[in-house]
């Protein structure tokens, strides 16, 4: 299985949604970087289960502990950084029915002839709780790009769509506090009215997740198969329920004229960010902004169609908990995927920033 990531910072996480823990390594970290635990417990309690109507009920209390890697006085000391969260609300029994059927939009099926797994209690290996590593992972490369820009980098995610609910504006601020993390107060409630409505029904909702980046400098990125929207558009896929992925006003322009799709140049570089962020590959110093097309939740409680372990038609109802809306978990993971691809950036031995 692919459970390395990074060129020059490089993560491996590991662990099952059903299993004692999971957690992550972390190679690559310089010596002497401050890590204030609480920070990484931070972006932790931003993705935990059981915070609102609209996220799986699992009580998780995610609490990291760092195994390796630090000083007493709390920096780094350039050995491997290992983290680990233990899972303590795990219900294995919810997925007793399922244990030799393939549940409909899971890699159940994909796993099973591929490795010849059957099903595994909360999906295992791919289930989204994985993710806890990653934002963990995240929460390090954020503090480490905090001190390299002496915080001018930040990078936020938020809720630009719910279902067919789009954000007419974005503000970020807002989003910490909606349970959707919905980035236009304006239409928050019409985005929970509608995921209530699917919940009642039995069903999920899909999303779009915008990521903004503010303060990365020009000069990130390689040509030709390095470029920074291929680590970012790769970390990104990587993330399960990710089905597309954008930069700028990418699919707008696709539908548009050449004279339309160019931002004009002055002095300082581009004076529009139309593209994103990123041309030729190598970030433009304008602010980075890429959307996440996140597919609704495969597990629902309406009926679903499917085959057992040996072919034979059935129907299923998959019960436990799971969350309506994928958008306000996976948007800390989407930011954390983010941290990952520019503090490797950074790290890269020829990087040069202007």
């Amino acid at each position: 299985m692919g459970n390395i990531f990074g060129r020059f910072l490089r993560v491996s996480t590991f662990g099952e949604s059903h299993g004692p823990a999971l957690g992550v390594v972390i190679d690559g970290l310089p010596a002497g970087l401050f890590l204030d635990p609480a920070l990484i417990q931070r972006d932790l309690d931003r993705r935990r289960p059981g915070q609102s109507p609209f996220a799986s009920p699992r009580k998780e209390p995610d609490t990291v502990e760092i195994l390796s890697g630090l000083t007493k006085s709390g920096q780094t000391n350039g050995s491997s950084l290992a983290l680990l969260i233990r899972n303590q609300g795990a219900r294995s029994s919810d997925y007793a029915p399922l244990a030799d059927k393939f549940r409909p939009g899971h890699a159940d099926y994909t796993y099973f002839k591929k490795y010849g797994l059957t099903p595994q209690p909360g999906g295992g290996r791919a289930s989204g709780r994985e993710t806890a590593g990653r934002v963990a992972a995240g929460a390090v490369a954020r503090s480490l790009l905090t001190q390299l820009t002496q915080g001018a980098l930040t990078v936020q995610a938020g809720a630009a769509a719910i279902g067919p609910i789009k954000a007419q504006k974005r503000d970020f601020e807002f989003a910490e506090t909606d349970p959707l993390r919905f980035l236009d107060p304006a239409l928050a409630q019409a985005a929970q009215d509608f995921v209530s409505v699917a919940m009642a029904e039995g069903d999920s909702v899909g999303a779009t997740v915008e990521v903004q980046a503010l303060g990365v400098p020009g000069g990130l990125g390689e040509p030709v198969f390095d470029k920074l929207e291929a680590l970012l558009g790769g970390a990104y896929f990587s993330i399960g329920a990710v089905r597309g992925v954008e930069f700028g006003e990418g699919l707008r322009l696709a539908q548009g004229l050449g004279s339309q799709a160019n931002d004009p140049m002055g002095p300082d570089g581009p004076m529009g960010d139309l593209h994103g962020g990123v041309l030729g590959g190598i970030s433009t110093g304008q602010p980075l902004v890429a959307r996440l097309f996140v597919r609704p939740t495969p597990s629902i409680r309406k009926p679903q169609k499917t085959v057992d372990l040996i072919g034979q038609p059935v129907e299923i109802t998959i019960g436990g908990r799971h969350d309506p809306c994928l958008a306000p978990r996976l948007a800390p993971v989407a930011e954390a995927m983010t941290l990952l691809v520019l503090a490797d950036c950074y790290l890269a031995p020829m990087a040069r920033l202007g």
